[in-house]
């Protein structure tokens, strides 16, 4: 059985197209998990009537990506959890192909489709993802608005995307759920690496995709998305570097990184962006590892 798990946050038509995608699908063994992240107005008399087999969880505070969608693996029974945007169309044959190699291939730990975005469906948004560099703390997707055809091959990858990835049961029970104190952005990197430290290896299939609306609720260079990614990116980097390597992201981040971004915003007149990534910086010289602190205002949650 596959557990497909989407998190909502005042999105109801969103998720709604979302289902509909789920019900077209080949591959029957399945469960619907929909979590609402405190939607101003619950969607759960719409979806029940709409949708009666779907598993609805409510809560009643916005727990962020993670925290969302630990509420779901909490109430999922199924071999294989695929975790999903609402903001994505899943066309037939994905979780077929999906669950198919983690079935032969035990030693995967995570897999994700390509993704294509929804507007311009020939259009890649990812098709796998480089390593984090060390001394940057930053890393890049392969395929990025490249145009790509689907090919019968299974390719390894850094990370998955948060957008779309599926892993074992066994694999979340050794290693843990998804670290909540991302609360947006950086989770499913930090996850895969602590997956991957346990032996695992990551995965990116190039004949299953998704569909992707991307940005549907922050939007590009948002203050919500620039605080969140200036944050989480050193944060990560505060988890998972250390040593000579953790210092010389630091003197790179202070000196290099620092000034040229917030120059670039104010140059620009973005000052609201400017605040946004001040604001990420100085939130981690006052949280530590495990803190779940927002420290922003925020108005979304998909990515």
């Amino acid at each position: 059985m596959v557990s497909i798990i989407t998190v909502n946050y005042n999105q109801t038509e969103v998720t709604l197209d979302f289902l509909e995608s789920i019900n077209k699908q080949d591959f029957k063994n399945i469960e619907v998990i929909v979590v609402d992240n405190a939607s101003e107005n619950s969607p759960e008399k719409i979806i029940r009537q709409s949708y009666p087999e779907v598993k609805f969880i409510r809560s009643e505070r916005n727990l962020g990506f993670a925290g969302g969608n630990n509420l779901g693996i909490a109430k999922a029974s199924g071999d294989y959890l695929f975790f999903v945007n609402n903001d994505t169309i899943i066309p037939d044959n994905t979780i077929h192909r999906l669950v198919n190699w983690l079935i032969n291939h035990p030693e995967t730990g995570m897999i994700s489709p390509l993704i294509y975005y929804f507007d311009h469906q020939e259009m890649l948004q990812y098709a796998g993802s480089t390593e984090v560099d060390t001394l940057t703390g930053r890393n890049s997707s392969i395929g990025y608005h490249e145009y790509w055809k689907l090919t019968d091959t299974v390719k390894p990858t850094a990370y998955p995307h948060g957008a779309a990835m599926m892993i074992p049961r066994s694999v979340i029970d050794q290693v843990g759920v998804m670290p909540e104190n991302f609360f947006l952005y950086y989770e499913e990197l930090d996850w895969c690496t602590q997956i991957r430290d346990q032996g695992f290896e990551a995965r990116v299939d190039h004949g299953a995709y998704i569909w992707h609306k991307e940005s549907v609720s922050t939007g590009k260079n948002s203050p919500l998305k620039t605080y969140f990614m200036t944050r989480n990116r050193i944060l990560y980097m505060r988890r998972n570097v250390k040593g000579i390597k953790r210092a010389l992201f630091m003197l790179f981040f202070t000196f290099i990184s620092f000034p040229k971004n917030l120059l670039t915003h104010f140059l620009k007149g973005e000052f609201k962006l400017a605040q946004a990534f001040s604001a990420g910086v100085f939130w981690n010289l006052f949280n530590g590892k495990t803190s779940p602190t927002l420290g922003y205002k925020y108005n979304g949650l998909n990515r």
